[in-house]
């Protein structure tokens, strides 16, 4: 059941994202809006896109979610991985995606002290300077 549901929701999540999907979606809004004054602006007529947006929209968030997961898990693994192979890396840094949000920021502000400009008696990066100056 898992394979089927990862399967079905990164085809959905891909279809979603493309130029045609939108398309088709802005088709049958203005076939809606179209249809207005065949309908005197009922109700109904508006209930009839209300709900259907709403159905679609509260579908898509559970599998656009699950896609976003999978690739973010997907993407944990890999860097892991990289920090495992490279002999200079610290190996404490695996897995720490599962602190908290507090933990993460303070190891992310003490990373940002130990390599500021003139930390540490070393001179700022000129690849880091050259990319500033453009901004």
């Amino acid at each position: 059941m898992d394979r089927i549901f990862t399967r079905f929701a990164g085809v959905t999540a891909a279809y979603a994202g493309k130029p045609a999907t939108f398309i088709l979606a802005m088709a049958i809004v203005l076939v809606w809006g179209v249809t207005g004054p065949m309908f005197d602006y009922s109700q109904t007529w508006q209930l009839v896109i209300n709900t259907g947006t709403t159905i679609v929209t509260f579908l898509m968030v559970f599998l656009v979610q699950n896609s976003q997961n999978r690739d973010a898990a997907a993407m944990q693994a890999k860097l892991d991985e990289l920090i495992r192979s490279v002999e200079a890396a610290r190996n404490e840094f695996i897995g720490i995606e599962h602190l908290t949000d507090i933990e993460i920021e303070a190891i992310r502000a003490r990373l940002e002290e130990e390599e500021a400009p003139g930390a540490n008696g070393k001179p700022p990066h000129r690849t880091v300077e050259r990319l500033l100056d453009r901004y």
